[in-house]
């Protein structure tokens, strides 16, 4: 079943990227950056939920794309290219970045999108 076979909100998709979001943090708690660098089940942990966020922006901008214009401060098309490059680069996966993505990216993007959420402050 594809995502238009499902017609998911878009409440739905920021739920998953929420999700995912908190369960990266959950990974990376407590680690430095040289131990996320030298363990790979972590690294592959958190690839997997940056996919997930990417698909999911996808999706919203796909099949929502009125929700994502009324979002500009989320960037849709950024996680969605994110996404696309992992996908097709897997074995130029720069860890670098995935490193300040859940450093700096995904604790911004959590609570931009709290506010869009369901039972959030603007919930839409």
């Amino acid at each position: 079943m594809n995502a238009k076979q499902r017609q998911l909100r878009h409440d739905d998709y920021v739920e998953h990227i929420l999700d995912a979001t908190r369960q990266v943090r959950s990974y990376v708690e407590g680690i430095t950056k040289e131990i996320f660098l030298q363990d790979r089940k972590t690294q592959d942990a958190v690839i997997l939920k940056i996919l997930v966020i990417g698909e999911a922006a996808a999706q919203i901008l796909g099949e929502h794309s009125d929700f994502a214009l009324q979002r500009p401060d989320i960037p849709w098309n950024q996680m969605k290219g994110m996404r696309n490059r992992m996908v097709h680069g897997y074995f130029e996966t720069n860890l670098d970045l995935v490193w300040e993505t859940v450093q700096v990216f995904l604790p911004e993007l959590e609570r931009k999108l709290q506010q869009t959420a369901p039972g959030g402050l603007a919930a839409g």
